[in-house]
């Protein structure tokens, strides 16, 4: 059976999000579906340099009350997501890469979400300036190269929780050839 929405309403909404009700017919019969939209797509960027280490960020996350390791990521705020990809990395680490891969589109929290999210990978690294000042705005209190085993160990130890964060790394790997 398909999802029937018989009627909707916004109940919040900023520059970021939207939350919607809708009425629904589904498989348990009439109800209601309370649906999280992004207001743009994400991107996240896996950036590997010569060294074959991945860039992660350490930061606090409100929502979740504490700590986070992840890769660099943000709103695509209406840009082409490479563009909007390219300006993050910049914004949050200080670099720039010469090789852009698209690695593909995932969705976060589809169950209740509409938010999908653009993956690319990164090469080819040079440092471009300090971004101290924007981390310091962004709440990144570490910006660390990690070798990409390294990486797949705290994932799998559990230092690692962000669920995009680790989807974006299976699709680097994937790319990369870590997984076979």
């Amino acid at each position: 059976m398909t999802w029937q929405t018989q009627s909707t309403r916004v109940v919040y909404e900023n520059r970021w999000i939207r939350v919607r009700e809708d009425t629904v017919q589904g498989p348990h019969g009439i109800g209601i579906y309370g649906v999280l939209e992004m207001q743009h797509p994400a991107v996240f960027i896996v950036a590997v340099n010569d060294d074959d280490r991945v860039c992660l960020l350490t930061l606090d996350r409100y929502p979740t009350g504490g700590r986070s390791s992840e890769v660099p990521a943000g709103g695509s705020d209406g840009e082409s997501p490479l563009i909007a990809a390219q300006r993050e990395l910049l914004e949050e680490t200080g670099y720039e890469a010469a090789d852009w891969t698209s690695l593909g589109i995932m969705n976060a929290l589809n169950g209740i979400a509409n938010a999908p999210e653009h993956v690319f990978l990164a090469r080819e690294l040079t440092q471009i300036r300090d971004a101290t000042s924007t981390q310091d705005e962004e709440g990144i209190d570490l910006v660390e190269w990690v070798p990409f085993s390294e990486v797949l160990a705290r994932v799998a130890d559990g230092r690692i929780t962000d669920g995009e964060t680790i989807a974006a790394l299976t699709y680097a790997g994937i790319h990369l050839g870590r997984f076979t």
